[in-house]
């Protein structure tokens, strides 16, 4: 991230946190993709590595946010082969500060820990956006 020029300036100077109480990923199998919900054990929110830019679109300057996407931990490898980074609480700080060296923010670009998380299936009604129900968070049954 931090050497692609798109995202070079944003990733020193435009880092932000991106609050969540977990993510999908999905699975891809014979019968189609499984949604797999991932979230903390503790069921605490936690925060994405995040960056935001301003852009220009038809004349319009708006403002964009982007995850940061890294390499999966055990947990998550299972489903699928990357994972958005998830920070530490004791690193939001750091992540956020304007001071921060770049060898120190991407120290903070690792997996998380899995033993912190827990993952399940929920129902495919997840693979869409246009269902907004509890369904799309619900364990399937089995």
């Amino acid at each position: 991230m931090h050497k692609l020029p798109l995202f070079r300036e944003a990733f020193v100077k435009r880092r932000c946190l991106i609050p969540a109480t977990g993510f999908y990923e999905w699975q891809k199998r014979e019968d189609g993709k499984q949604p797999y919900r991932f979230r903390r054990k503790d069921l605490e929110p936690f925060a994405f590595a995040g960056i935001w830019e301003f852009a220009r679109l038809s004349g319009e300057e708006i403002l964009s946010t982007a995850m940061i996407i890294g390499e999966t931990n055990p947990l998550v490898g299972g489903v699928h082969d990357r994972m958005p980074v998830m920070l530490m609480s004791e690193d939001y700080d750091r992540w956020l500060g304007p001071t921060t060296s770049i060898d120190d923010l991407k120290v903070m670009l690792k997996p998380y820990d899995p033993a912190l998380m827990e993952a399940y299936a929920v129902n495919r009604a997840a693979n869409s956006v246009k269902n907004d129900t509890e369904e799309c968070i619900e364990p399937l049954a089995n």
